[in-house]
């Protein structure tokens, strides 16, 4: 599953800047059930022109959703009109400058240490698998909507090129055929476990080339520590590159 635009989680915790607007948003994300206007500006002692103007603003911002339902049970002719009724469009928002995604390398770790309990097996085996079966499965709900094709670009590498962007790993051409990745999302925990992050890394991007009908050997993982040396890497870069494609392949 392709993650909220890096853009739209900004604008989403940005909007809980405002104080209203972030009660309104507690108010109906801990209601566990769609409420209306009336009964969010009761709650906290809002007029209800500023209740209606702030939960639409959050309807905006990607924070609330909203459906429309007859209350009081009441069906068919006269019994008025449909309640606007808001709800939360999602369980909780985040966002970092640069982006960065230490919950996709949670998830995997926690899924190795599981699996390699489980079966007896070594945590950095199972860590592989999880990320490469993620990296496919992730690219292969994203459909081929990421991304247009250009002169001399197919249309696996835009939607690949579109995948790696919605990741948040900056894909920038090479001038080779192939692109380098400009943001590491898991910059942080790599800084001190190179070894084990950058193979989870490695292993994500290849699951997600495999899924977009991409050879996954193009996914080449680099000593970062070497671009840097050779003054070809830039700071928080991620390790790996999409090399070009083969001729003939």
């Amino acid at each position: 599953m392709i993650r909220t635009p890096w853009n739209r989680r900004i604008a989403a915790v940005a909007s809980l800047g405002d104080e209203n607007r972030r009660r309104l948003f507690d108010f109906v994300a801990s209601a566990g059930c769609a409420v209306s206007r009336d009964d969010a500006a009761g709650a906290l002692g809002l007029p209800r022109s500023t209740a209606s103007f702030q939960l639409d603003r959050l309807v905006q911002d990607g924070l609330l959703a909203v459906e429309f339902r007859k209350l009081g049970g009441r069906g068919g002719p006269g019994s008025g009109r449909p309640a606007k009724l808001y709800l939360a469009a999602v369980r909780e928002i985040a966002a970092s400058v640069p982006d960065r995604n230490y919950d996709l390398a949670a998830e995997l770790l926690v899924s190795a240490i599981e699996e390699s309990t489980s079966d007896g097996g070594t945590a950095r085996a199972a860590l592989l698998r999880a990320a490469y079966a993620r990296g496919q499965s992730a690219a292969g709900s994203q459909g081929g909507t990421a991304g247009q094709a250009d002169a001399g670009t197919t249309a696996a590498e835009a939607a690949f090129a579109g995948f790696l962007a919605a990741e948040g790993y900056r894909p920038e051409a090479d001038g080779e055929g192939g692109m380098v990745l400009l943001n590491c999302p898991f910059h942080r925990i790599a800084e001190g476990h190179a070894g084990v992050v950058c193979a989870m890394n490695g292993a994500f991007l290849a699951g997600a080339a495999k899924g977009l009908g991409i050879d996954p050997d193009r996914v080449q993982a680099l000593a970062i520590e070497d671009l840097r040396a050779h003054g070809t890497a830039q700071p928080a870069q991620c390790c790996a590159r999409i090399k070009p494609q083969e001729p003939g392949s």
